[in-house]
């Protein structure tokens, strides 16, 4: 049996390819995400194992915030000596390493990465950690001077001797290269600015009497742990935290962790939409190959051969195949995962291909992906192979299943669309963001599921209505590739199957974006009342030098200001929440439109006062005059009094838990060293807007990373990345419409194979090659179009669905892209033309008596 299963494998190794190719491709994503994450995780662990101090003493992070407020934690220096004599400690120096810094050449230029890798200002001190060393000039000396790391001055072309203007938190600064340093470990693709240890705190951080951290060796026998608990006893319970080398690795390494998982998990949403669309493709192959070899079925059956052995031998085939298609994927994985990383070093991250990571769990993940999805498509087929008896077998009768009623279809269809519609439902009306979510994803999951059950019964109303003119344009051909595409339902509509779940995911994402799009052009309208917003490009905060010019440019009528805090509050009910809270100056009104549903501004901004979001308040049983505690960060405390609760559309309409705001008094004196994150502009009377945007940009000239914006560019930059999320989704459909077009070929192909002597019989009593190519083109269009109907029908009810879900943050507006959703139609013909290309080629070189006699 087993030589008949390999004799049967190879004789169909052209047919099965295609199906192959699924396999590659979920797999290859699958194990290339993998070795990739492994190979990253790898190099930058031996980074921060190699470059971290014995021990570190760092400011304790109290208060997380998702927004920078541009303060820079540090601790004394002189922690430094009291240190030095704690026992057990070799050497202990401070650290100066600030992030909040952009550097730009004589030209106003940025040195910095374009790719959000930051631009770092550190202290030039050498060791055998040392991330860098000098290759080119010589170290920095007092003050002017700096070491430029050798992957930036290639990038940007700067030169030993030129000059580089810094701009910290402090203020500006001039220095001119005197060195070049090359990185001798993986380069994170981050710019480094050197300074001269003894000026680095005061250019930097204000003080020659700071620092951001404190790096301590241990002495020889010493173990970091040990050495960890006697500086953590010397400190005593100051605001410091204390971390082992492995410690601190740890957390450099939690903080890379979060880039690392989008790419993962978009590569891991690649290798499921591609095992999803895969497994459509694989389940119509074996129904058709087992359909064809009904005789042959038969005759294994009429020697001896059990239907479970008739069951082994088919599933046998899939393991085969799904081997075959693991190796080829896994090998596909490894040239993926090796592109990746040279486009990471295109990027700045020069990580290095000889250094790739190939862990046992990627093979055994790629070969359990592969073989798994073969053996589950196969399995029903196989067990219609088995059911199939020797007679009719012998008899060459349709293969059991093709002909039965689709009543248990329409039984678990009904029933598993009823349960995602009643899922969509309790989504629409919920009240809660969470429980909406939560009921949205389980409504998508059963309505595809229940879709691709009952598609076999919605083949015949639609196609129907689909080609109802091909008769009237094409005659007697139009209308036998619309009965072709009736003749199997269930073959048509797993077919269409594969192009509908991209589709689905295309529509619905469609119409969320264009909803989300709208909403933020609304909301800019309703809310945004100034001439210009300034901000830096990447929303870090700027230093005070822009404020300052940006007051001093003429035509510049009013300056409002936003500075952002993280903290702490104690609600009534007596939950803590960790929030970040906005700062304004006073007029805040004459540059946007809040609206209250108690009290006002101005009460809002008074000092000893704070806002909050009127939903959140009634949350938390908060009420105009409630008193609440407020911890900011540095173990800074006070007590604020609710003045006013605001009730912007879709609340905490500030984008922050709780919709908190207060004074930008308050935030500076409890955040000191805090930065402006926006400033909100209105041009004075007489000026106009565009000859106040003139002089602005003039004015930030110096400033290439801070940008003048106005409401249609702020519209253009939300725009901007609501598209970064459709071009994900529409290179996924691109994905699942390579699977589709595969599947199409193989079904079309198959098909033929199936009507050899019908399509011979036809050719004989007159039809043209050329009129047979066109019956299965029209063929393929209508089931590639059916596919994309059933799609988009699916998508609109999702993204409807979506829409509500983001209404509860206050994006109420719905808008549906028709435009899209039109080319998405025209776009699914097309490709039905060419997923036929290469049967109906086939199909009409076919010898006509040859065709005649097939059996």
């Amino acid at each position: 049996m087993l030589k008949a299963t390999l004799r049967s494998f190879l004789a169909h190794k052209g047919r099965l390819v295609l199906s192959a190719l699924a396999v590659l491709l979920s797999v290859a994503f699958v194990a290339g995400s993998l070795i990739f994450s492994d190979t990253v995780s790898r190099t930058f662990d031996r980074l921060f194992a190699s470059t971290s101090a014995d021990v570190t003493v760092t400011p304790r992070e109290d208060l997380e915030s998702s927004v920078p407020t541009g303060a820079v934690q540090t601790v004394p220096a002189s922690l430094t000596e009291r240190l030095t004599g704690v026992e057990g400690v070799e050497s202990a120096h401070p650290d100066v390493e600030v992030e909040n810094i952009t550097v730009v050449d004589s030209d106003n230029e940025s040195v910095g990465p374009t790719t959000g890798a930051p631009t770092l200002a550190v202290d030039w001190y050498e060791d055998e950690r040392s991330v860098v060393e000098l290759t080119s000039g010589r170290t920095p000396r007092g003050d002017g001077e700096a070491v430029l790391d050798a992957d930036t001055a290639d990038a940007k072309g700067v030169e030993i001797g030129d000059t580089l203007s810094v701009q910290a938190q402090p203020g500006t600064f001039r220095v001119q290269v005197v060195g070049i340093a090359t990185f001798t470990t993986t380069n994170p693709g981050a710019a480094l600015v050197f300074l001269d240890p003894g000026v680095a705190a005061a250019k930097l951080l204000g003080s020659p009497d700071r620092a951001t951290s404190i790096s301590i060796d241990a002495a020889e026998g010493v173990s970091d742990a040990e050495l960890k608990r006697r500086v953590a006893a010397a400190l005593g319970t100051g605001p410091y935290d204390v971390k082992t080398a492995d410690e601190q690795a740890e957390t450099a390494a939690e903080e890379l962790g979060g880039f690392l998982d989008v790419i993962k998990y978009v590569m891991l949403g690649f290798a499921g939409i591609a095992v999803l669309v895969g497994i459509f493709l694989i389940v119509n192959t074996f129904s058709m190959l087992i359909a064809q070899r009904t005789r042959e079925l038969g005759l294994l059956r009429a020697i001896g051969a059990d239907r479970t052995q008739v069951r082994r031998s088919v599933l046998t085939e899939a393991v085969l195949l799904g081997l075959v298609g693991s190796t080829l994927g896994l090998a596909a994985g490894i040239g993926l995962a090796f592109g990746l990383i040279r486009l990471m070093s295109a990027f700045g991250m020069n990580l290095k291909t000889t250094e790739m990571v190939i862990g046992w769990a990627t093979p055994v993940t790629a070969y359990v992906v592969g073989v798994g999805v073969t053996f589950v498509a196969a399995y029903l087929p196989a067990r219609r192979a088995a059911a199939v008896s020797p007679m009719a077998a012998l008899a060459d009768a349709e293969i059991a299943g093709v002909g039965r009623p689709l009543r248990t279809r329409a039984v678990v269809g009904s029933v598993v669309g009823a349960l995602g519609v009643a899922a969509l439902v309790g989504c629409v009306v919920a009240s809660e963001t969470s429980s909406a979510a939560s009921l949205l994803g389980l409504g998508v999951v059963l309505t595809l599921i229940a879709t691709v059950i009952a598609g076999p019964l919605l083949v015949r109303p639609v196609i129907r209505v689909l080609g109802a003119a091909f008769p009237a344009l094409f005659g007697s051909v139009g209308r036998m590739s619309q009965r072709n595409a009736l003749r199997n339902p269930r073959r048509t509509g797993a077919t269409a199957a594969a192009l509908m779940v991209g589709l689905a995911l295309v529509g619905g994402m469609s119409v969320a974006s264009a909803s989300m799009s709208r909403s933020f052009d609304e909301q800019i309208d309703k809310t945004l009342g100034a001439d210009f917003v300034i901000q830096n490009a990447n929303f870090m905060p700027f230093s005070q030098e822009v404020t300052e010019r940006v007051r001093d440019t003429e035509g510049v009528g009013l300056v409002v200001r936003q500075r952002f805090a993280p903290l702490a509050v104690r609600l009534p009910d007596g939950e803590r929440i960790e929030t970040t809270a906005a700062g304004y100056d006073d007029r805040v009104d004459d540059v946007a439109r809040v609206t209250y549903a108690s009290g006002n501004t101005a009460a809002a901004l008074a000092d000893g006062s704070i806002a909050m979001d009127a939903g959140f308040a009634a949350d938390h049983d908060v009420r105009v005059g409630s008193t609440i505690p407020v911890e900011f960060p540095g173990g800074r405390r006070t007590e604020l009094t609710v003045a006013a609760l605001t009730d912007m559309e879709g609340g905490e309409g500030f984008g922050m838990q709780g919709g908190l705001f207060l004074g930008i008094a308050a935030v500076e004196r409890f955040v000191p060293g805090g930065q402006d994150s926006a400033l909100y502009v209105n041009a004075a009377d007489g000026t106009s807007a565009d000859e106040l945007r003139g002089r602005l940009e003039t004015a930030l000239d110096p400033y290439p990373q801070v940008q003048v914006r106005d409401q249609a560019d702020y519209k253009d930059l939300v725009h901007d990345q609501i598209a970064v999320l459709l071009y994900l989704v529409y290179a996924l459909l691109g994905l699942a419409i390579i699977i589709a077009v595969l599947g199409v070929v193989n079904t079309l192909a198959l098909s033929v194979v199936e009507r050899t002597r019908e399509i011979g019989l036809l050719r004989a009593i007159g039809l043209a090659r050329r009129q047979l190519r066109r019956m299965i083109r029209l063929e393929s269009v209508v089931i590639a179009v059916f596919g994309a109907v059933l799609g988009l029908a699916l998508g609109l009810v999702w993204g409807l669905c979506v829409q509500q879900v983001l209404a509860l943050q206050g994006m109420t507006a719905l808008a549906i892209p028709w435009g899209t959703i039109v080319a998405v139609v025209i776009g699914s013909a097309l490709v039905g033309i060419a997923a036929a290309l290469l049967p109906a080629l086939r199909a009409s070189r076919m010898n006509v008596l040859e065709a005649i006699a097939h059996e």
